[in-house]
């Protein structure tokens, strides 16, 4: 799936870029782009298609999903000095932001899968409006999955859709009406309500949402006893930081800050033109 890129640009540059307009040159020069920390790249397809639009040839030297050591140079960019100096925020803030989430999600599948090597840590829809196609990706790119990219791929009855038909019971009586090529999800808030769930055979994930990890346990192996394909997923409150806690205790873990709170990788562009030096 490729985006357009134009509107990115175009909420930077608006009616032109002020600055480059006066003060630089229509000369050609080049530059480098420099990942300054250790990091799991993500982002370069992006960077490359907006100095694009600005007729910028760009020469990928890292590829997304690669890791890479603080100082590596991972894109050469090329063209009018203009397009260089317009082109480089947003290229940049690509790179960033999709770099911090892909660093997060390797560093959090990494962790997870030395003590459970079958566990799938997953995204959320809780991500920067306008940029979850570009976060999703970095999530796989970082080796997770990205699971539902919105309302309209999948199935999910979170709890106040379970409130609003009268309880669990009273919303799986309505499963039935899922199209047969759609996933089912149910959110749980305890073993009993889980249990019910499992014995539905179109139910396909149940989410045990902030329960503690011996409870997510405990409903997984009741669940695959009722339905051996059914996948148990921990959610709400794991962090960066308790995520181990849950490993073993799941099919899925779910973190919403692999993409609210990854912290972006920092990347620097150096501008090289003949008779000048200078960082962008």
């Amino acid at each position: 799936m490729t985006l357009d890129l134009r509107p990115f640009l175009d909420e930077d540059v608006g009616a032109g870029d002020l600055t480059a307009d006066i003060f630089v040159s229509d000369r050609a020069g080049s530059a480098s782009i420099v990942c300054e920390e250790d990091a799991v790249v993500a982002g370069i397809e992006e960077a490359c298609g907006i100095f694009a639009l600005l007729g910028v040839a760009a020469e990928p030297l890292a590829s997304d999903g690669d890791r890479v050591a603080a100082g590596t140079k991972v894109m050469s960019v090329r063209g009018p000095l203009k397009g260089l100096m317009t082109g480089e925020r947003v290229a940049l803030n690509f790179l960033m932001r999709m770099s911090g989430v892909a660093t997060a999600t390797a560093s959090v599948v990494e962790r997870v899968r030395a003590k459970d090597k079958n566990m799938r840590i997953a995204a959320t829809r809780k991500t920067t409006p306008g940029f979850r196609h570009f976060e999703k990706k970095a999530v796989v790119l970082g080796g997770g999955w990205g699971h539902r990219n919105g309302l309209y791929d999948m199935v999910m009855i979170k709890d106040n859709h379970i409130a609003a038909a009268g309880g669990v019971s009273e919303v799986l009586a309505n499963v039935g009406k899922v199209p047969k090529d759609i996933k089912v999800e149910i959110e749980v808030a305890n073993v009993k309500d889980g249990v019910t769930a499992a014995k539905h055979r179109r139910v396909d994930v149940i989410m045990a949402d902030h329960m503690p990890p011996k409870d997510v346990a405990t409903l997984r192996g009741l669940a695959k006893a009722l339905n051996g394909n059914v996948l148990i997923e921990a959610s709400g409150n794991i962090t960066l930081e308790n995520v181990l806690d849950y490993a073993g205790c799941a099919d899925v873990i779910s973190l919403g800050a692999l993409t609210h709170s990854a912290r972006a990788v920092h990347f620097s562009m150096d501008v090289d033109v003949a008779g000048f030096n200078g960082k962008a």
